[in-house]
């Protein structure tokens, strides 16, 4: 793959960037309707093709916030046509890398010192490069690392991208700007967080410790001595990633192992430690033959208030939802129904985010779930394709639902999809208050 060596950081030389895009898109839209003359059935999939493929060259040269937002995208499957999916997705661990200099200036700047004097050996070829930093492997005293350096820039364009993305956002996603807005907060101060590593080294250590517990898992050991703001160094894992190990065609036993791991590990983080690697896509996990699994990267950790935790999980338990006077409070205390909606708005919004949790909770509402069963994720992607359609949602003068369901809906978006991708079947183990009576009585 080529290597990238400048990256744009100023304010204006970004901006053009997302210009440049835009202009070829339009060429794109332009083109297709030129065709559409003279083919009125013409489908969509050439323009979407063109269009995944423009967006994502430019978002792969600025990196950062813009490249990760593509690593987004390409999680939420229902949103994106598949052709945006695809190659979005690339950017979870195959970012075209930065050139040899680019990573000795980075190493300069933080330790006053090239790669090749701190280590004993270190590789000047990425193994891999994402979004917000690539990976080098090294070695020192004997171990094998995994040395991961920042793309100059990214932290200081944050705020900016965001602002300039927004109408790209827009116009590609069918969005509205008072949605994006709600939203926009959370997601910026997640990604300051994932810019800087020292935060996240701390987060790996506690958070590696704390479900060093659950067998199977295993996590690498950090030398902060190797690391700075934007220079992380662990132990180098080996592994495969999901599509690569996939390729290796394991066994059911082992898919359902692995699922187990990935369930177990969030169950844990989400309902012991009250804070998750809200960022679980394939790039973040290392599969093994013997059904074993390594976790890197804790760049992204949502921390669960216990005001949003308390009323979000009473409902994955549906006897809450039999319980009308409290699923209305509850919805009120998420902000799925808000004081200004009229009674016959209040009970549509209650009666279509019921349908939503009986959905989205079916998982929760059985011992066992077979995750590779493509019929209920194709419901789900027909739910989400109508919910897109719902004139009520469309026109609603507010935007709904609180900022901190946010990243806990996208972890577990993302879990369910790794889940699906390996066909597992899962004991959907979660506390005891989380089950349903007519649950319990069905395990007696």
């Amino acid at each position: 793959m080529k290597e990238q060596n400048q990256i744009p950081t100023s304010k204006v030389a970004r901006a053009s960037q997302f210009v440049k895009a835009g202009i070829k898109v339009g060429g794109n839209y332009l083109k297709h309707y030129s065709k559409k003359l003279v083919q009125p059935d013409l489908p969509k999939d050439e323009l979407h093709k063109d269009n995944a493929a423009d967006i994502y060259s430019t978002l792969s040269e600025l990196k950062g916030s813009a490249l990760k937002m593509a690593q987004m995208l390409s999680m939420d499957r229902n949103i994106l046509p598949r052709a945006y999916v695809d190659k979005f997705t690339m950017s979870q661990y195959s970012a075209p890398p930065l050139s040899g200099p680019l990573v000795v200036k980075t190493f300069r700047t933080f330790f006053g010192k090239s790669p090749q004097q701190l280590f004993d050996t270190f590789e000047m070829g990425a193994v891999n490069a994402a979004s917000i930093g690539q990976v080098h492997l090294a070695t020192k005293d004997g171990k094998k690392l995994a040395v991961k350096v920042q793309y100059p820039g990214v932290a200081d364009s944050v705020s900016s991208d965001l602002r300039i993305a927004k109408p790209l956002a827009i116009s590609l996603l069918g969005l509205n700007e008072r949605d994006i807005d709600r939203y926009m907060g959370e997601v910026e101060s997640k990604l300051l967080e994932e810019t800087d590593y020292e935060l996240e080294l701390r987060r790996s250590v506690e958070i590696s410790n704390a479900c060093s517990h659950i067998e199977g898992l295993v996590f690498p050991a950090y030398y902060p001595e190797l690391s700075s703001k934007r220079i992380l160094t662990m132990d180098w894992l080996d592994g495969l990633h999901l599509k690569d190990f996939l390729r290796t065609n394991p066994s059911q036993e082992i898919r359902d192992r692995v699922g187990q791991l990935l369930w177990d590990f969030y169950d844990h983080q989400i309902h012991q430690l009250r804070q998750v690697h809200a960022d679980p896509h394939p790039g973040n996990f290392l599969m093994r033959p013997d059904g074993t699994m390594g976790v890197i990267d804790f760049g992204c950790v949502k921390v669960i208030p216990d005001f949003f935790y308390d009323n979000y999980f009473r409902l994955i338990n549906f006897d809450t939802l039999d319980e009308e006077e409290a699923t209305v409070q509850i919805f009120r205390n998420l902000e799925f129904i808000v004081p200004e909606d009229s009674p016959r708005e209040q009970v549509f919004f209650s009666d279509l985010f019921k349908q939503m949790i009986y959905l989205l909770g079916k998982p929760f509402s059985v011992q066992e779930f077979d995750f590779g069963d493509d019929s209920y994720f194709d419901s789900v992607y027909a739910f989400a394709d109508e919910l897109s359609r719902v004139e009520e949602l469309k026109n609603s003068k507010v935007a709904r639902g609180s900022q901190h369901g946010l990243y806990i809906n996208r972890t577990y978006f993302g879990l369910y999809s790794l889940l699906n991708e390996l066909k597992a079947r899962v004991v959907t183990n979660r506390p005891s208050w989380l089950q349903s009576k007519a649950l319990m009585a069905s395990n007696k």
